[in-house]
């Protein structure tokens, strides 16, 4: 199959039926409704189900319900839908149940707004539940690229047996790009008798699978948060992705940018080699786990004063570069969270004032 022009939502849906989801469950909500829309009708085609909850926490629990009957299963939703789906999807990692959450972000906090926004950056990343738990995030910045993720969190939800959470702003949903759809990049897991909820005739054996998240005893709550944790660190040594922009050059600013706004930032960098002026960025193509090193390293080149990172939230992003940096130069902030889109001139602005004041 070669190229198609696709909206975003719809891309997504599509990505997620060729990777062999045929479980879909979500309720509709600006800017991402159609995903659900164009699910409602492929689903029926290719066996699939879809249902629409009542709510997203109804939701929420949907997608606890078949992760843990080892399906693969995926919802979509825009950043007060995920909110609501918050304490399922901490129940879901501690189950350490695969599934794939897809947030088109909007405008916050509260209703906010329905423009796109990258202001669920904490939500994703740090935990938007209770208790010690991290999300596997993926950040595409083109809907071919959320096509790819969406592909990609299937197999990669499975083997770490996590929730993937793949965050696209708004743009990401609306915008109509040309895609190509690889082939299935897996099939789903056969080790999944040993552990999921699926019966035992089914599964032949006389072994009972529970699926739990409670623990009383203060020992094994500690004992299992540490597997969690142990799990975690794994992701950091094997799943970290990111995409390099003019590093090769003698830059003096190095910027961190990721999703669509990286794209504006791409165009102004270009804009300012065409003046002379050499900018590198790293774009995190994972947001956890976060590219630490590379970051690192590329702020520790040796004309490289002060890193700026330019995001569509009041900053979010920010310290997790400082984290990176390591202290070796400031780390600054470029953006907006109104659901208008910096500019690649407000960019260039921001850059030539840094460079001025370093």
């Amino acid at each position: 199959m070669g190229k198609v022009l696709m909206k975003g939502n719809e891309a997504i849906g599509e990505a997620a039926i060729r990777a062999g989801c045929l479980n879909y469950f979500a309720y509709p909500i600006t800017p991402q409704s159609e995903v659900a829309e164009y699910l409602a009708k492929r689903m029926p085609e290719v066996d699939g189900v879809f249902l629409q909850g009542e709510s997203e926490v109804a939701v929420g629990y949907m997608i606890f319900g078949a992760s843990a009957c080892g399906e693969r299963v995926m919802t979509t939703s825009s950043s007060p839908g995920v909110s609501l789906m918050s304490e399922a999807i901490s129940y879901i990692t501690s189950a350490q149940c695969p599934a794939v959450f897809v947030n088109i972000m909007r405008g916050g906090p509260g209703l906010g707004g329905i423009l796109p926004s990258q202001a669920d950056y904490f939500q994703a990343t740090k935990g938007g539940g209770h208790g010690d738990y991290r999300l596997l995030v993926m950040a595409p910045a083109s809907v071919q690229e959320a096509v790819e993720m969406v592909m990609e969190a299937f197999p990669l939800a499975e083997k770490y047996r996590n929730p993937v959470m793949i965050v696209g702003d708004g743009l990401i949903g609306q915008m109509m790009e040309p895609v190509e759809f690889p082939d299935n990049l897996s099939t789903p897991p056969s080790n999944k008798d040993d552990w999921a909820t699926n019966g035992m005739d089914t599964r032949k054996s006389d072994k009972r699978n529970l699926v739990k998240t409670l623990y009383l005893n203060p020992e094994d709550l500690n004992n299992h948060n540490l597997l969690l944790k142990a799990k975690y660190e794994r992701m950091k040594q094997e799943a970290v992705k990111y995409e390099p922009y003019n590093l090769d050059s003698d830059y003096e600013v190095l910027i961190v940018s990721y999703g669509t706004m990286s794209r504006v930032c791409k165009t102004a960098i270009d804009m300012l080699k065409d003046e002379g002026i050499e900018v590198g960025m790293v774009r995190p193509q994972t947001l956890f786990p976060f590219p630490e090193q590379a970051i690192f390293e590329a702020a520790s080149r040796k004309n490289c004063k002060v890193a700026l990172s330019v995001e569509m939230s009041m900053g979010q992003m920010i310290e997790d570069v400082e984290r990176c940096v390591k202290g070796r130069l400031p780390v600054k902030w470029h953006g907006k969270c109104g659901g208008d889109v910096p500019t690649p001139e407000e960019v260039i602005d921001a850059v030539k004032q840094l460079i001025a004041e370093y």
